[in-house]
């Protein structure tokens, strides 16, 4: 394909491997290119910095951390991340390619969609913010732009150009990057990001799918930027009709305005979106119980009643005669008051010491019990707090391989969540030890089913698609070789991260013609191979007969592949010349004119030579003027 002048990026080949075609979007820090890996000989997507931004490092930096952000998921709703480098100047990155729509050209088109289509998006969304989240990466660019609605039904995440570690909690710097639209109070007001401003621009993605439009507008971007920091989300239903309360309470919770009183992650949204479908969009709404800022636990927190004040005695009044009785009358009453003062004060302590031996009996003491907590996903330092807080003591941490969470996180205890112990009794912490690293099986040589097979049996995938299928000296259908995502030889690596896709390079056999075939033959056998054929150079031999290939040009510098070309030279047989009637000539003469006509002259003849000039020849063989082959000996007689 020519460079195209308008765009010198069309029509070069990166790296010597990615042929770049159309151009299929355009955004302000990179374009992608619909391209052709000519290696695994599949389409990409190619995205490509824009030249004006290659010198600012900031940006390059940026364009490098989404290559390295995306390569660490795999997922099937966030795009597959293959490949990254620069080539003369260009940054670039190789994507996987999805042919699809955006949610921002399906809202463009029909304005709002239904609840459960909005389900169905929003499931996809999530399912893979949450491996983005386990993965510890945050987003921080999520808007319809991103979410590709491929023509097969795929939904998927892509564009991690903003993404930054979740655990960092980083700020923005001096300008906000991101979607003024779908950007979180706490990214206006003091530009930190963690997992929840992720939830929060799905909130408002799902109040845009529900309703049509996005909560917030307004003339200027500070203007939607105030909104977001000091106003409350409204619900969805007080703008479209319609709108089941189970999806306002799931905007509701996602676009609260405090980050403590949304979900922590897309893993926790994700389970309560499970929850609305399994009760159904029309069952009674369950309130989204309120979060307190010192405890991520969910508690519904019930407003106490307000208690009647106790009605206190009328002070007694006594009145003193002189005589001094009333004096020891209200001395002994002062007296018996304070015995009785004495007995309740004894009754109330032992009461005291009572209800906390049996609060200890039941709660610190062997009588109590605990309820071991969910750590999956946590980290292991916050997984053993859990514990801790709960009261159950950690007997020892184990490690396990695990594909979906990462290393250093809990997988789970032993006892499981949810089982009851009694104080005392202690749970084993299983940690993810992370993606396993396997050794690549031995697949070349073997036939392409036994080949897939062993791939499965040592726990990797076969890449999607055909094998990649070149003609070659094994028989057909033979392995050549296997090659990760990157078109590395696994033959090469001792390991390699499991589940990886591998791709298959597999044997057509022999190419079915050769040099002396009859062409007309050879050409049919080409075709019906798949292969295009050039027989138009035609040469004269001596040794191939007429019709028969003299020579077949199969390339040696690259595989040939169906739909490559193969060319080849067609015998024309030997050059055919007339013999010359030389009777009745000098012999000089006749030599001369044999010699001339491309024939070997045989002079017989016992004429001496210095006559030979007026001997005159008698008879030739073979006689003039039938057509001998160039370079036949004529026997010509001068006998006398």
């Amino acid at each position: 394909m020519p460079v195209d002048p308008r765009d010198p990026v069309i029509g070069r080949t990166i790296d010597r491997r990615y042929a770049v075609g159309e151009r299929i979007a355009r955004g302000g820090m990179a374009s992608v290119y619909e391209g052709l890996d000519l290696r695994l000989d599949r389409k990409v997507a190619v995205k490509v910095m824009h030249p004006h931004l290659g010198d600012d490092e900031h940006f390059r930096e940026r364009f490098i951390q989404e290559a390295k952000a995306a390569a660490r998921l795999a997922h099937p709703n966030v795009v597959n991340t293959y490949d990254q480098g620069e080539d003369d100047g260009l940054a670039w990155l190789v994507m996987e390619l999805v042919p699809s729509i955006t949610l921002r050209d399906l809202l463009a088109e029909r304005g709002r969609i239904t609840s459960e289509q909005s389900l169905d998006v929003l499931e996809a969304i999530l399912a893979g913010l949450a491996a983005a989240h386990r993965a510890g990466i945050v987003h921080r660019d999520l808007k319809p732009e991103n979410i590709l609605l491929a023509h097969d039904g795929r939904i998927k995440i892509g564009d991690f150009g903003l993404a930054r570690a979740a655990t960092q909690n980083t700020a923005t710097g001096k300008a906000l990057l991101g979607t003024i639209a779908y950007l979180s109070p706490e990214l206006v007001t003091r530009g930190l990001a963690d997992a929840r401003s992720d939830i929060y621009a799905v909130g408002i993605m799902l109040f845009e799918m529900l309703t049509g439009q996005q909560p917030f507008v307004g003339d200027e971007p500070m203007q939607i930027a105030f909104q977001h920091a000091n106003e409350q989300v409204p619900l969805p239903s007080s703008v479209a009709n319609g709108v089941p309360e189970a999806l306002d309470s799931l905007v509701h919770w996602a676009t609260q305005r405090d980050p403590n009183l949304r979900p922590s992650d897309a893993s926790e949204m994700l389970a309560e979106l499970h929850a609305v479908r399994e009760r159904g969009l029309d069952s009674p709404t369950t309130v989204m119980p309120f979060v307190a800022e010192d405890d991520r636990s969910t508690t519904v927190i019930e407003r106490p009643r307000p208690q009647r004040r106790r009605q206190l005695a009328e002070p007694e009044v006594v009145h003193d005669a002189g005589d001094g009785v009333a004096t020891t009358a209200l001395a002994r009453r002062v007296t018996v008051r304070r015995r009785r003062g004495m007995l309740w004060l004894a009754i109330v302590v032992i009461g005291a010491l009572v209800a906390a031996g049996i609060g200890w009996w039941f709660n610190l003491g062997p009588g109590g019990s605990a309820t071991v907590p969910s750590v999956a996903g946590e980290t292991q330092e916050a997984a053993l707090a859990l514990l801790a807080a709960e009261g159950i003591e950690v007997d020892g941490t184990v490690s396990e391989p695990d594909y979906d969470t990462p290393a250093g996180h809990a997988l789970r205890t032993d006892p499981g969540a949810g089982t009851v112990l009694a104080n005392g009794e202690a749970v084993q912490l299983v940690v993810s030890s992370g993606r396993r690293s396997l050794p690549p099986p031995a697949v070349a040589g073997m036939p392409v089913d036994e080949a897939r097979a062993a791939i499965e049996a040592a726990e990797f995938t076969v890449a999607d698609g055909e094998p990649d299928a070149v003609f070659d000296g094994a028989t057909a259908g033979t392995v050549l070789a296997a090659f990760t995502p990157d078109g590395t030889d696994v033959s090469q690596l001792e390991a390699i991260e499991e589940r990886t896709p591998i791709a298959l390079r597999v044997s057509l056999g022999p190419v079915p013609a050769e040099a002396g075939q009859v062409a007309a033959e050879a050409q049919a056998a080409l075709e019906q191979a798949g292969l295009v054929v050039d027989f138009s150079a035609q040469e004269h031999s001596d040794e191939v007969e007429q019709g028969r290939l003299i020579s077949l040009a199969i390339p040696t510098d690259r595989q040939l592949r169906r739909g490559d070309s193969i060319s080849g030279v067609v015998s024309l047989g030997p050059v055919m010349v007339d013999v010359p009637d030389v009777v009745g000539m000098t012999i000089p003469d006749a030599v001369q004119a044999i010699r001339d006509a491309g024939l070997v002259p045989d002079l017989r003849t016992n004429v001496p030579e210095p006559l030979q000039a007026l001997a005159a020849i008698l008879s030739q063989d073979p006689g003039a003027p039938g057509p001998v082959v160039e370079g036949t000996t004529v026997v010509i007689d001068a006998t006398y």
